[in-house]
């Protein structure tokens, strides 16, 4: 495919950059919210809502985005979402109070549907295996992301203070829109399919225990990682007594995992198959966090095992996932945005789920036996989803 040219499908660089905005514009204004909420004069839980909030909000926008790029096409809707996204991060920047930035950064996580409409345009150019190693290219950048956004937006703050977080993203949208212009053909052929035709479609697409087996697994190999966001800082630091720069180093070697699970997973796709790639990943996940358990149980679990188990499940989920996402959309190629969406919204409302009740779960002692528990028992569920997938004929 050329790069730069409208005319044809978009270039895999395009796509990549369009994931690590999305991830960027979660995460980099994280140190700098303690200093936001001294800024606007309100309580550190009002400005939490940045967080949360946005996660609620994205979780509605990738619903609603799959049907209206399934009609109107992954180019136009691309671009509108970029541009909308643009104008939220200029408007957060100026915002005169909180409740005026939080108004802005609700707005701001359309830009999660970006993920949503990649996806969907690779499963488009590419059918079965070849999207899941495709997938595994792209997400790439949204495994990179989490590990530097927060560090660069530190340093931002540290030098010209929070508001420069929110200019980056501005500028980060603009440019981003500049190159979806320059480089993003439209991948829906025939002019999308019609509201009407979709919604006649629709119930097959609900209907089949294939869509639904890979989503539940995809759902439940992220939720291994949202229980683990729940609960780690806690762990960290009550539970191995980590101070919260070391718990950070730590924090990094999960998405370090997914990263070579992605290159992984865009390696060997096509070799592997959908399913193959979706069970090893899975059970390496789960392989990972049962060996902790053992370690806790034998009395002999410390950091250093702890953190370098959940970096193993990065690895397994950075092999899994791509080819669930793959496999969900493959039932209805018509209905790829449709699928990605509401596969999406699954992934994201299953993990605020686990990470709220992980929090909870884990008690005053902070046990950290109850946290892999919890791990433990969403890999499993990965698991045992794609292996009911297997059993079921190829189609639907």
């Amino acid at each position: 495919m050329a790069f730069l040219n409208r005319k044809t499908p978009p270039h895999i660089v395009t796509l990549v950059l369009a994931t690590g905005v999305a991830a960027l514009s979660l995460n980099i204004f994280l140190p700098s919210l303690p200093g936001m909420a001294r800024h606007f004069g309100v309580d550190y839980g009002l400005m939490q809502l940045a967080v949360s909030a946005y996660l609620a909000a994205s979780a509605v926008a990738q619903f609603v985005i799959g049907p209206i790029s399934d009609r109107y096409g992954r180019r136009p809707v691309l671009l509108w979402v970029v541009a909308i996204f643009t104008l939220a991060s200029v408007v957060a920047l100026f915002a005169p109070n909180a409740h005026a930035f939080l108004a802005a950064r609700f707005v701001q996580a359309v830009v999660a549907t970006a993920f949503v409409l990649a996806r969907a345009a690779v499963r488009d150019m590419v059918p079965g295996p070849g999207a899941a190693s495709m997938i595994g290219y792209v997400t790439m950048g949204m495994s990179l992301v989490p590990m530097i956004g927060p560090a660069v937006g530190g340093l931002l703050d540290g030098l010209f203070g929070w508001q420069a977080n929110l200019a980056v993203l501005a500028l980060s949208g603009a440019l981003l829109f500049a190159l979806v212009w320059a480089d993003m053909g439209e991948t829906v052929s025939g002019g999308g399919l019609g509201f009407g035709a979709q919604m006649r479609a629709y119930p097959i697409l609900l209907r089949s225990p294939r869509f639904w087996g890979y989503a539940l697994s995809a759902a439940a190999s992220a939720g291994l990682f949202y229980a683990y966001l729940g609960g780690a800082a806690l762990v960290g630091e009550q539970a191995f007594g980590l101070s919260p720069v070391e718990v950070g180093y730590f924090f990094a070697l999960p998405s370090l995992g997914y990263l070579i699970g992605n290159w992984i997973s865009g390696r060997f796709s096509l070799h592997l198959g959908m399913d193959r790639m979706v069970l090893s990943g899975t059970v390496l996940a789960t392989a990972a966090i049962a060996v902790a358990l053992i370690a806790k149980a034998a009395g002999v679990l410390g950091p250093i095992t702890f953190f370098t188990a959940v970096g193993v499940t990065g690895i397994g989920n950075g092999l899994s996932l791509p080819s669930a996402n793959a496999g969900l959309m493959s039932v209805r190629a018509d209905l790829a945005g449709t699928a990605s969406g509401l596969g999406a919204t699954m992934t994201i409302g299953t993990g605020a789920v686990l990470a709220s009740l992980t929090a909870t779960f884990l008690g005053a002692e902070v046990e950290v036996a109850r946290l892999l528990w919890v791990m433990f028992g969403s890999s499993a569920l990965s698991v045992a989803a794609i292996l009911w997938v297997m059993r079921r004929p190829q189609y639907p």
